[in-house]
């Protein structure tokens, strides 16, 4: 018997109900998309920010003005006040720097942010300026005399009116300033409640080397 008509058949009867199979309409709700469905982008999360106390800063811009000059003596030290700085950290500090073998102060800074708002991440040299070893106004002091940071040196003046100040104003920044007290021979931290000396609703004095409160600056 030949076999041939019969297999013709079986083929015929698979091709037509593939046909079928692949012309059936998809069930509700199961219908593919024609393309894929766009992902929303994912928001950026803002970048934070590095804080440090002053002296964590100054001892990485010290190492920096070494560099520049072995006889550096630091003459200053501050923090230039931006948005997420608190409790007497901040994210940018400047300090200035005097060489006698140099006869040239220079300032170096030191940045945790980045941004437009910001100094390049790190340690950024600045402009260099004649000094005279003989001038009283810049003189020069021992990093040794600091034994108040800046984050403790807040927390005296908070409760010498810091406190209430910030209460009426949360958002209001604090900049932090470390020099020389010629006229006692002391190291004074300044904390300025509004940033800068023009907006100041306060500024209290605390000594550096001992934490004792000095008082309302004028």
């Amino acid at each position: 018997m030949n076999s041939r008509p019969t297999q013709l058949v079986v083929l015929a009867l698979a091709l037509a109900l593939h046909g079928c199979s692949s012309s059936k309409p998809a069930e509700p709700g199961n219908t593919p998309s024609a393309t894929p469905a766009a992902s929303k982008p994912q928001p950026k999360h803002a970048e934070t920010a590095q804080l440090e106390t002053g002296r964590a800063a100054f001892q990485k811009l010290y190492a920096s003005a070494h560099i520049w000059a072995p006889d550096a003596q630091p003459l200053a030290l501050e923090s230039i006040p931006r948005p997420g700085d608190g409790e007497g950290r901040a994210a940018v500090w400047t300090a200035k720097f005097a060489s006698a073998s140099k006869r040239s102060i220079r300032s170096f800074t030191w940045s945790g942010a980045t941004g437009e708002d910001a100094p390049e991440a790190g340690i950024s040299p600045g402009r260099i300026d004649d000094y005279s070893p003989e001038n009283a106004s810049t003189q020069p002091f021992s990093l040794n005399f600091l034994k108040i940071d800046s984050d403790k040196a807040f927390e005296i003046a908070q409760k010498h009116g810091g406190k209430a100040v910030l209460k009426k104003n949360p958002d209001l920044p604090v900049k932090y300033a470390l020099e020389w007290d010629r006229q006692h021979n002391r190291l004074l931290w300044r904390l300025i409640y509004g940033g800068a000396e023009n907006d100041a609703k306060l500024k209290l004095l605390v000594n550096g080397a001992t934490g004792e409160f000095v008082g309302v600056q004028k």
